[in-house]
């Protein structure tokens, strides 16, 4: 039952992660792959200033910039260089990894005897169950937030910048400028996963952020399916499927270390699970008489 509930807390960690690869990949159509070093980078901001005995009201705003600040670089590449987002996004990313290691002094930054999100807000006497409140806590205001953005002026902007560009610029709308604020507010989410998991394992490390991408594609990928099937159009809703996603692709993970199969296989697994989701839905069965 622990194997599970740590798997539900991983999904809950790498949450904010799959909100932000909603914003970029499916409100403004880019594939951002500044993800993977963002999310390093929100690790490596938190390890640094806890370990450093810095007060988490500090540290969280200060993730959150971080993050922010990876994204606004990425959008300013693309959208002032007219280069493809996939490449900016590649730039930024292999950039962060230097100022990653730069940040840290080394490659790994333990946590074990400082205080983290889990201990200071006791909501539990026991240690799973009061980071799996904590979370729940923190997760909860991060989709009322977001669902909060989306539904405003702004919000709406930004989801037409991505429907229609061209309409939206026509209107007098900066989308430079929004696909810049949209990436900022992408990144900055997933520095906050990277905020929530450093905590979680209790560590620091420069090599954490490889391949993390995928995790919030599959969980987009998820909810995707669901959003489809059932016609969904609630944005509220459409955050609520992106969050569970996440959930459960860290569940499937679970299950399937837990049929034995080697953990050194573990990214192996998780590509060719993320190749079903997405294959699935296109995969057409011809009647056997045309």
């Amino acid at each position: 039952m622990d194997f599970y509930l740590t798997a539900l807390l991983q999904g809950l960690c790498f949450s904010a992660i799959a909100a932000g690869i909603f914003i970029s990949m499916k409100i403004f159509n880019i594939p951002d792959i500044t993800t993977d070093g963002s999310y390093a980078l929100g690790g490596a901001v938190t390890g640094v200033l806890l370990s450093a005995d810095y007060s988490l009201a500090l540290v969280f705003p200060l993730v959150a910039l971080a993050g922010a600040g990876a994204g606004v670089c990425t959008g300013l590449i693309h959208t002032k260089l007219k280069i493809n987002p996939l490449l900016s996004g590649i730039l930024v990313m292999t950039a962060l990894y230097s100022i990653n290691l730069s940040l840290m002094g080394r490659s790994n930054i333990p946590l074990m005897n400082h205080s983290t999100l889990y201990s200071l807000l006791m909501l539990s006497d026991d240690h799973n169950l009061n980071t799996l409140y904590v979370l729940l806590f923190f997760v909860i205001v991060l989709l009322s937030a977001i669902t909060y953005l989306l539904k405003t002026d702004f919000g709406i902007s930004m989801r037409a910048t991505g429907n229609s560009e061209s309409m939206i610029r026509a209107l007098g709308v900066n989308t430079d400028r929004m696909k810049i604020t949209g990436l900022a507010i992408a990144n900055s989410l997933t520095a906050i996963s990277g905020f929530l998991m450093t905590q979680f394992q209790g560590f620091a490390d420069i090599n954490m952020g490889i391949g993390i991408v995928i995790v919030g594609l599959g969980s987009v990928i998820i909810a995707e399916a669901f959003i489809n099937w059932f016609n969904i159009s609630s944005v509220s809703l459409i955050l609520l499927l992106v969050i569970s996603g996440a959930i459960v692709f860290q569940l499937v993970l679970s299950l399937t270390l837990s049929l034995g199969i080697d953990a050194t296989l573990l990214k192996l697994v998780t590509a060719l699970f993320v190749l079903v989701i997405v294959s699935l839905p296109r995969i057409s069965f011809r009647k056997k008489y045309d």
